[in-house]
């Protein structure tokens, strides 16, 4: 696109689109309490996002019981423990998250001046649509990668390199927006350029620590040199 440095824009989820955390706290505290634990923190969740819902759920699992993640891991009760998860955080979707500012209308302005607009999340691909739906994101992205689409997640950069190759976009015009070391090192990991939002889950980090190439206050900053839609004088 003339005038305007990127043809391809992929972006994380929670903590950069959708500020997510109160209700997977929600929901694993229901999972928690179902079964006779204490709660965990909203703070301690927050620090957990990141890895996907199934690992966040086996380090509130491993805090409460005192033990591993990875006796969680191989305990026989996990996956009716997670299959229980699933059912809470299905019903919490939508009810306690949030489009962080100007979310919709930077993606609007984007896919209307013909940059491709990806979702790369670590989230798993059934919560991944619930999310998007509650909040009507679906239908203003192309495409769609959760953590479960393909057999790696971030950090690894197969993602970016299956997007690169959809859409037919060199490395240089491509660029990653997100909010965790995890994205960066995606995006570093892919050989695209990145962008970090302050305001998300870092895991208890600055992003600045991270080094993205820029640090932007909002998703607006993506639209300051798009190219301005003149409409015809009539006639």
């Amino acid at each position: 696109m003339s005038g305007y440095p990127y043809d391809l824009i992929l972006f994380d989820l929670d903590g950069t689109l959708i500020e997510t955390a109160p209700e997977i706290a929600d929901a694993v505290n229901d999972t928690l309490t179902s079964l006779g634990h204490p709660s965990v923190s909203q703070q301690a969740v927050n620090d957990w996002i990141g890895h996907g819902t199934r690992e966040l759920l086996i380090q509130a699992l491993a805090q409460v019981l005192g033990s591993t993640t990875q006796q969680v891991r191989e305990a026989e009760a996990f996956p009716a423990i997670e299959a229980e998860f699933g059912r809470h955080y299905q019903r919490r979707c939508g009810t306690r998250s949030q489009l962080y500012p100007q979310v919709r209308e930077t993606l609007e302005a984007l896919r209307a001046a013909g940059v491709k607009l990806v979702l790369m999340t670590n989230k798993e691909g059934r919560y991944t649509q619930t999310v998007l739906d509650a909040h009507q994101l679906a239908a203003l992205l192309d495409h769609v990668i959760s953590g479960d689409t393909l057999p790696v997640k971030k950090p690894d950069p197969a993602g970016i390199h299956d997007c690169l190759r959809r859409f037919g976009v060199p490395p240089e015009r491509a660029l990653f927006v997100g909010d965790s070391s995890i994205d960066v090192a995606t995006a570093r990991n892919g050989g695209i350029a990145v962008w970090a939002l302050p305001y998300g889950y870092n895991m208890g980090e600055p992003i600045e620590s991270s080094h993205p190439d820029r640090v932007i206050p909002d998703l607006s900053a993506l639209t300051t040199q798009l190219p301005v839609r003149t409409t015809a004088a009539p006639v």
